[in-house]
């Protein structure tokens, strides 16, 4: 009883530790590749941004060289504007599209990769429980996540004069990075389940990818299909339709935020589940 009494102080700080450790060891790991992934996206978004003065003046006209079906998909009715090109192209389809992509990348890590690698037995002798290590390497996509929109952020206002897009203010370009964020951390928590499950970082990119390439579809072609319910099952929905650009966070804009926190919360906690119950080998 005396010796489980001196150890038991001795075992709490070690364990805090390592979970410290998970988290920081799981954003300096990979600080390469996630500065990569938010250069890119960061980059992307300016260059479509800068297009906006040649699209303020003749976009309009060039859009009504689309067919009316495919201008209402892309949402390109008010592409003269500056909330309205940048909703639907920049903040529409671009960014999202690849920061799907990255939820994916980071999501792989949080579990497949060291189970794939062979890794994972070595990481488990630690003091840390396999809950605590789901949630300390999903707190690090959390924190990358919010690093690519407070970046992005910035890199809009640092544009927002030469590129003519005044009109929209610093906390409309602020609610729509905080959408960007959700929607990243929504996709990484779809990544994080099916590698809890999977075990394979292939499969959990490939099948993460897949399901958010459809889910953009649906939300984009659900109305032209004659299949509108879709688009409600697909977390751009919630990303985009209540236009933060033009409205901000309003209170429709906070419900599609709490859909994509409680959905990934859901994801989260699935994965978790299956991966304290499975065999890991």
């Amino acid at each position: 009883m005396t010796a489980t009494a001196a150890i038991g102080p001795m075992i709490e700080p070690a364990v805090a530790t390592a979970r410290t450790v998970i988290f920081t060891k799981s954003l300096r790991d990979s600080r390469r590749s996630l500065l990569g992934w938010t250069a890119g996206i960061t980059v992307a978004a300016l260059v479509y941004a800068g297009f906006y003065p040649q699209m303020a003046a003749n976009g309009a006209a060039q859009a009504e060289n689309l067919p009316e079906s495919l201008r209402n998909a892309l949402n390109m009715d008010d592409i003269g504007s500056a909330a309205g090109y940048l909703g639907s192209t920049v903040f529409g389809m671009i960014v999202p599209l690849l920061a799907m992509f990255f939820g994916a990348a980071v999501g792989a890590r949080v579990s497949a990769a060291d189970e794939e690698s062979g890794t994972l037995d070595l990481l488990m002798a630690h003091p840390i429980t396999r809950t605590a290590l789901i949630a300390q390497r999903f707190a690090a996509l959390v924190a990358a996540a919010t690093g690519v929109g407070v970046l992005l952020w910035l890199a809009m206002l640092a544009i927002r004069g030469s590129a003519e897009l005044t009109t929209i203010s610093a906390g409309r370009f602020a609610a729509q990075c905080v959408h960007l964020i959700l929607l990243i951390v929504c996709f990484g928590a779809l990544a994080t389940a099916i590698g809890a499950v999977s075990g394979r970082r292939g499969t959990v990119f490939a099948t993460t990818a897949v399901v958010g390439v459809a889910a953009w579809a649906a939300h984009t072609f659900a109305d032209e299909i004659g299949i509108g319910w879709a688009a409600y099952l697909s977390p751009f929905h919630y990303y985009i339709d209540s236009e933060p650009l033009r409205n901000g966070i309003d209170p429709a804009g906070l419900g599609g935020l709490a859909v994509l926190a409680a959905a990934s919360a859901a994801l989260v906690a699935a994965g978790t589940y299956w991966f304290n119950h499975r065999d890991l080998g």
